[in-house]
This record gives structure tokens, sequence and C-alpha cells, in this order.
């Protein structure tokens, strides 16, 4: 049974830290790009970061510079770092695993999500 399973989430003034982790089961975690989306009230789900196992990253023009993706593939987690947090970052927290084999069907998880509230 595939489990990712998030935490860290919480309440934060702005200008703060947090920092999430995931941890899975289940799965080959060092195939898996692993990465993070976010869902605010009345917003579509969006990508964050995400992390390949070669450790290349990418991330949304909104939270560069002050969020930071890594995993640990001998503790099949990921993790995100987030500095410097507004208000506008609010959101539930997803933790996601994709694996996209040439020629196969993909295989795609979902962690059960994190609540980032930043409040002053």
């Amino acid at each position: 049974q595939v489990q990712l399973v998030e935490s860290g989430g919480g309440l934060v003034q702005p200008g703060g830290s947090l920092r999430l982790s995931c941890a899975a089961s289940g799965i080959p975690f060092r195939l898996y790009v692993m990465g993070w989306y976010r869902q605010a009230p009345g917003k579509q789900r969006e990508l964050v970061t995400s992390i390949m196992n070669s450790d290349s990253t990418n991330y949304a023009d909104s939270v560069k510079g002050r969020f930071t993706t890594s995993r640990d593939n001998a503790k099949n987690t990921v993790y995100l770092q987030m500095n410097s947090l507004k208000p506008e970052d609010t959101a539930v927290y997803y933790c996601n695993a994709e694996y996209r084999p040439w020629g196969r069907s993909p295989s795609v998880y979902w962690g059960q999500g994190t609540q980032v509230t930043v409040s002053s």
C-alpha cells in the first residue's frame, strides 16, 4: 500500500519559516519525481516545486528564493523548507509522487495534505 504522509504544517507569522516533510512508503522512492503542490481556498491546486532523483529542482516563480526542496532517498522522505512566508502562501500543501516510464502508464500518488496558515 502506497502512503505519502506529510507533516510540519501549522500557523506562522509573516516572515516566519516552516519545514514540511513527506515520508513515502510502498514505492521505489528513488524512481519517483517528488513534488509539492498547494491549494488555497477558491483556487486551483498549483505546483510549488518538484525534485528529481538527480536532485534537479524547479520552483514556481512565486516561491523562488524563499522555498527550498530536498530529498533523502535513504529515508524515503522529501522536504520543503519555506522561509520568508507571506499571507498568500496560506494553503493546504500536498506531497506528490510521480513515475512516468516511457511507453507505460504513469504512477501518481498524493498525500493527504497539511495546512499552512501565514497570519499575524
